[in-house]
């Protein structure tokens, strides 16, 4: 019955006239809705928590921001040393397993902070100083849990997660708030697809390891159940969600999906271009035209956070206009192999993906970039973590959400 209304839904939405702006406006408030996203955010009381410099030309701040129910959130913001009026800014959303650790966290900060850009790293709910070890890689929200309904609190917290980084940067003097993107790798790509469908600061959007939205029983349906599965299945009352989901993005600003042609683990392999085609071809009719439309492009290689290449950063260029860089100067950059990188600083990669034909194997743009330690990427030390655990960690959300239950209604 649920596939019968959703195709039913599916063919109303094709058939329909393009959005108008108040149904556009309806229907971000609808998914907010649907994800237990309050109209109001929390206030950011944000704060900083110490200062360092983990490259020549760049410096780094240990922050911490709110997020729903009461929880913080622990981030890395990256800055250019010398700046040339107001930065543009970019927000990391990372795939599963990693956090602001990761070596591709890492790496963006630096080299887009060489540009001339304010880069934010966070740690996603259960990974790094938001897991109950302070461990990574850990998977900790994986764990299915009942009633559904969490799951689309977690899919709200982790889209909530985005949206308060937006009010972040715009809240930094050093930043121009409207040349803000943000670039989502794999779980982060899902995650992003719903953030800048709704989020309309944001001016420019990257999907990388995704962006492939499908329909009823699909990759993202079957994706993991709590940050990816139910969440997009909670999307039903859409209809096309792919359609409606990109139309809502075009009248926002500029999206790039970009993925490798090997990348089996989100089935790239078995949709291919045509499917994009296709799914662009359908956006375009909710939003009345091509004008905004999301791009898609492709290249060779595996599931790989794309977005620390070169074409991505050149996309990105376009969009946000980098201080430092051109897109000639991007070009010149060298590039880094990162299996080689990762072997001669001693940086372990997540096993899952430490391949050659998948993470090992991506051409990092730039060079020179240090491997930083976990001390210096933790925002607290161990003995103030201890005392801050139970406003950042996995377990005292899930709590929190347990309260916040509708009875009867799962």
């Amino acid at each position: 019955m649920r596939r019968l209304i959703a195709l039913a839904a599916l063919a109303l939405t094709c058939s329909a006239q393009p959005l108008t702006r108040e149904q556009e406006s309806d229907l971000r408030m609808k998914i907010r809705a649907a994800l237990f996203v309050p109209d109001r955010l929390p206030p950011l009381a944000a704060t900083v928590h110490g200062r360092f410099r983990p490259a020549p030309g760049v410096v780094a701040e240990r922050v911490t921001y709110s997020t729903l129910l009461g929880l913080r959130v622990s981030a890395i913001l990256y800055l250019p040393e010398v700046r040339k009026g107001k930065a543009p800014a970019l927000i990391v959303v990372n795939g599963h397993g990693g956090d602001k650790y990761a070596w591709y966290a890492n790496w963006s900060g630096i080299a887009y902070a060489r540009g001339g850009a304010a880069v934010l790293t966070y740690d996603p709910i259960g990974e790094g100083e938001r897991n109950i070890q302070r461990k990574s890689g850990t998977r900790a929200h994986d764990v299915l849990q009942s009633p559904p309904e969490l799951g689309r609190r977690m899919g709200g917290l982790m889209m909530t997660d985005v949206m308060q980084a937006v009010s972040y940067l715009a809240s930094r003097p050093e930043v121009d708030p409207g040349r803000i993107g943000a670039m989502g790798y794999s779980m982060g790509s899902f995650v992003l697809s719903l953030a800048c469908a709704v989020e309309t600061r944001l001016k420019a959007c990257v999907l990388v390891g995704g962006g492939n939205l499908d329909g009823p029983d699909g990759v993202w349906d079957h994706g993991k159940p709590m940050c990816q599965g139910i969440p997009y299945k909670s999307m039903e009352f859409l209809g096309d969600r792919p359609a409606v989901i990109y139309a809502l993005h075009a009248a926002r600003g500029a999206t790039l999906t970009y993925n490798g042609l090997q990348d089996t683990t989100v089935s790239i392999t078995k949709l291919g271009p045509d499917f994009f085609a296709d799914m662009h071809r359908r956006a375009a009719l909710v939003h009345g035209g091509t004008a905004g439309l999301f791009e898609y492009e492709f290249t060779t290689g595996a599931h790989r956070p794309y977005f620390v290449t070169k074409p991505v950063a050149r996309w990105l260029e376009r969009q946000l206009d980098f201080p430092n860089w051109t897109d000639a100067d991007i070009a010149a950059l060298p590039v880094t192999h990162i299996s080689d990188w990762a072997r001669d600083n001693g940086v372990e990669l997540d096993r899952l993906y430490a391949s050659e034909e998948r993470e090992g194997g991506t051409l990092a743009l730039g060079a020179g970039v240090p491997a930083l330690s976990r001390q210096d990427l933790s925002v607290f030390t161990p003995e103030k973590w201890e005392q801050q655990k139970n406003r950042l960690i996995y377990e005292a959300w899930l709590e929190a959400a347990r309260k916040q239950l509708q009875p009867g209604k799962n």
